[in-house]
Parts: structure tokens; C-alpha cells; sequence
């Protein structure tokens, strides 16, 4: 690290004023002119709470945040993390369904009136083509899939031309194309513009080409800062950071069965399913049909409709009602109640946790899978507490039952929403992007969860993946949507 280069920022010996809020030690750290900074390591090290000190969010009871340029720190850095999408269609203020309900969104901007103020931009056109996203300034943000959403988001933040930008956990929810491309944004930003990134990483598999330097973090605890060749060649560090865990011992007793395994024929069937949203068509004479007790992974690009299908099967999109679709051997629309099909399904998505955002203790959230509630709440029995507990002892983050949600990293809150999936005993189980942001631990100890799982007789599984390699080895059927112009 050249002494000569500019200081654009340092932290000089912070130490937060809340106890909850403190590294082990004070935290000192300098980005200079040129570096391109990713800070790594495992679900709760504090990365996250790093990034918030550098972003002054909290007050100090010693040190000192010093940035080399005037101005306030909201203009200077600019900050994405994924539990920031909430705030685009305000889903404080909507429940979950809403976004399948059009006349309910009739009041939600669309994508082309949120970017009005950069409209005039020279590059906004150029900077829209190279993301993909042109196509989707018609559309109304609320109808935009989590990828789509994260891309939207990004591309907002670079219009804002920020000297540092942070971006927590990037990837997630992106296709490969959308990876690739955001990689390159990122170098024509920091080579054109002088921006300086700082990611925000929990597998190092991510770090791209394009970072200089590397701030691990463990327990919260700053480690030494280096280069990114020197980490990526530090093998006991990356082995303490993200320890290599056997499969075998992550073979945890799961809960006892609920309920009986169904013997039901079809989980669901499709027949010439199509799908519209104005002049947009999200799927289009689809067929598909899921047997009891089969393993499927569903597939596609962002925008290319898997998250309106979902919403298809786990009873939230109207439009059912106006296509073929039958559940568990019964026409949707015979009488059932929503209710009657959501108790047999478990599900969560990016989608389901941009909504929960109340913050209540993590045990009522994983309770609420009882319940199949998002965002309200009711009152477990003391059953049901018990087993919402063994789910969460089962995903290891037992001891966080007490802790409000919104405390949690986004790692730990994803594998809350994954007990909650399971604490029903569900003869359908719907993952879509179950790993998103987890380490390489926690990632092993979910597909362990999973494979154990859909072992048991009559359990159905729908998984959605832009990794293939995340694939539990149960999955043995495809299903691939493509996306419509």
C-alpha cells in the first residue's frame, strides 16, 4: 500500500457508542486513490456493520471517520445491500400479494418515472443497454423479479456518480450475463470515473478481477489488509475464515414428521398457462406437470417469469384463476380456500424476504411459517414455539431466537426463512434461491438440510438456481422458462 497514493477515506480507532455495535478492537482502516476494496468473510464477522461505520450511521464513542473531499457522507458514499430494494415500491406500506394484484399497483411508479431525474443523463441510454434493462422502463417496479430489482437498483446508484460505492453481496439473485455485466460497469466506473467499490463478500469465489485489496473479517474483528493475490494464496487464512466443514457430520437428526406423507398423484399440473401484465407477456402457453415425491429445478434469466409461476402454485396470483392449473389432484378454483394449499407448501424466495421487515424476534418469524402468514404475526402455541425452535437449532441459529430480525445479516436472516419453510412438515417444498448469501458453510449445512429432507417419502421439491452447482444431488428433472420480448 503506497503511502504516496491520496487518502480517500480513514477510519481512525472507532468505537461505536452502542456495546452491541463494537468490534474486539477499535477499528482502523484507510482506502486510498486507485484501490478497489472487498471485504470478506462469514455470515455475522460484521462486514455489514463495517460498511455502516464507514457510512457514519452510528454514533462514536471514540475516533473518527475522515473523508478527503467536502460534502455529506450520503453524497460521498452510496451503499446497496439487498434489504434496500424494499424501499423502491415501498413494500412497508403494501403486503406481499399485492404485486400480483394490478389494480392494487395501480399507484406504483414504473421504472422509466423513478429514473426521471437522470433521464437527461448522456450515458443513462448507453448505461441502460449495457445492464438490460432498457426493456424495463415501462414496467412497474413492483412487477419486477428480485433480479431485476437489484439491477434496476444498481444501475440507480452508479447515476448518482458516488466517490465510494458499497455494494453488499452483489451477485446474488443475477443470472451469469447480468454477473458479468455488472463486473464490467464496475471497471469502466473505477477506470472512467474514479469511483472507488467496495464489496461486500461472503464467498471468495466472488471476489472479481477487478479488486486490488482485500479486508478480511472474522468474529468482529478486523484481520490484516492485503492484497487480493496475497489472500486468494493464503490458504490457513481462507481455511480459518471458511473452514472446509464434512458433509457427513452436517447429517443433523431433522424434527420428527408432522403429518403422513400424501398420497396424493400430481402436485401440480399447467395446462397452456399464460400470463400478462399490460402489453408485457411473462409466460405464454406453458405446460407442466410435478408428480408427487419429484425433485425439479426451474431455470431461466432474470425477468424470464419463474417468480410469477411460483406465485402460481403457492396460491398468491389471481390469474390462476383464469388458467388451467390444478394442486395436490384438485382444480384450483373447486372450493378450496387458499389456506387449504398453502399449509402443504413451504416456500421462500427473494421475493418473500424483501417483506419482512418488522422488526420482531426471529423465533415469530420462523413461527409464522405455521401460520403462512408475511408480515403479520400471530402467536405460537407453545407447540408450535418448540418446534419453530428445533428448526432453527437445526440451520444453527438457535441462540438468535430472541434477537429482532432486522439485526440479523442478511446470511442469518435467509436461514431463518429457511427453518420457517420447513417447520410445517410441507409436502411441497419451493426454494427459490435458498443460498443467497451464505457462506460456504452455511450453504453446505442448507443443502445438507434439504437433502435430508426431500428423502422423506411423498416430499415434492421446486428448485431455483442461477448456480448449478448448488443443485442438491436429489434433483433429477429441469424445467427451463425462457424470456419473452
Amino acid at each position: 500500500m503506497c503511502s504516496e497514493q491520496k487518502e480517500i477515506v480513514r477510519l481512525e480507532g472507532i468505537v461505536p457508542r452502542l456495546p452491541d455495535l463494537r468490534f474486539a478492537q477499535p477499528v482502523s482502516w484507510t482506502i486510498r486513490e486507485g484501490e478497489q476494496w472487498a471485504v470478506v468473510g462469514p455470515n455475522g464477522a460484521g462486514k455489514t456493520l463495517l460498511a455502516d461505520i464507514l457510512q457514519k450511521k452510528y454514533a462514536f464513542k471514540e475516533g473518527k471517520v475522515v473523508f478527503a473531499s467536502e460534502g455529506k457522507t450520503s453524497d460521498l458514499v452510496k451503499s446497496i445491500a439487498f434489504k434496500d430494494i424494499y424501499s423502491l415500491a415501498d413494500c412497508r406500506n403494501s403486503y406481499y400479494q399485492q404485486r400480483w394484484h394490478a389494480t392494487e399497483a395501480e399507484d406504483i411508479p414504473t421504472v422509466e418515472e423513478t429514473l426521471k431525474d437522470y433521464l437527461g443523463s448522456e450515458n443513462l441510454t448507453e448505461i441502460l443497454a449495457v445492464f438490460g434493462i432498457g426493456d424495463l422502463l415501462p414496467k412497474k417496479l413492483i412487477y419486477l423479479s428480485s433480479g431485476e430489482l437489484r439491477k434496476f437498483l444498481i444501475v440507480r446508484t452508479l447515476l448518482s456518480r458516488p466517490q465510494i460505492l458499497i455494494l453488499d453481496n452483489p451477485f446474488i439473485g443475477l443470472d451469469a450475463p447480468s454477473r458479468t455485466l455488472l463486473v464490467e460497469m464496475l471497471q469502466q466506473l473505477t477506470s472512467l470515473h474514479g469511483v472507488q467499490v467496495v464489496l461486500l463478500l461472503c464467498n471468495p469465489n466472488d471476489i472479481p478481477a477487478m479488486i486490488t485489496h482485500i479486508q478480511p473479517v472474522k468474529d468482529r474483528e478486523l484481520l490484516s489488509p492485503m492484497t487480493r493475490e496475497t489472500f486468494l494464496a493464503d490458504r490457513p487464512l481462507l481455511e480459518s475464515l471458511f473452514p472446509t466443514v464434512d458433509t457427513a457430520k452436517l447429517q443433523l437428526p431433522l424434527p420428527e414428521e408432522e403429518r403422513q406423507p400424501s398420497q396424493h398423484r400430481v402436485t401440480f399440473r399447467m395446462e397452456h398457462v399464460s400470463i400478462r401484465y399490460g402489453k408485457r407477456t411473462i409466460l405464454k402457453d406453458l405446460d407442466w406437470e410435478v408428480l408427487n415425491g419429484e425433485k425439479w429445478a426451474l431455470s431461466g434469466p432474470n425477468g424470464a417469469g419463474k417468480s410469477t409461476l411460483l406465485s402460481l402454485i403457492y396460491a398468491d396470483n389471481p390469474q390462476s384463476y383464469a388458467n388451467t392449473l390444478y394442486l395436490f389432484d384438485r382444480r384450483r378454483g373447486t372450493g378450496e380456500s387458499i389456506w387449504d394449499i398453502k399449509k402443504r407448501i413451504g416456500y421462500v424466495s427473494p421475493e418473500m424476504h424483501l417483506y419482512y421487515m418488522e422488526n420482531v424476534p426471529t423465533l415469530h418469524i420462523v413461527g409464522s411459517g405455521y401460520f403462512d402468514s408475511v408480515g403479520l404475526y400471530r402467536k405460537c402455541n407453545a407447540e408450535q414455539e418448540a418446534g419453530a425452535l428445533r428448526w432453527m437449532n437445526v440451520f444453527g441459529i438457535d441462540k438468535l431466537k430472541d434477537r429482532p430480525f432486522l439485526t440479523l445479516s442478511s446470511g442469518e436472516q435467509r436461514l431463518a426463512l429457511l427453518a420457517r419453510a420447513f417447520v410445517k412438515d410441507p409436502d411441497l417444498i419451493i426454494l427459490d434461491e435458498p443460498l443467497h448469501g451464505l457462506d460456504a458453510r452455511n450453504k453446505r449445512l442448507a443443502a445438507a438440510v434439504i437433502e435430508q429432507f426431500c428423502a422423506r417419502p411423498g416430499k415434492t421439491l421446486v428448485y431455483v438456481t442461477h448456480y448449478p452447482n448448488e443443485l442438491p444431488s436429489c434433483v433429477n428433472k429441469s424445467f427451463q422458462l425462457k424470456k419473452h420480448e
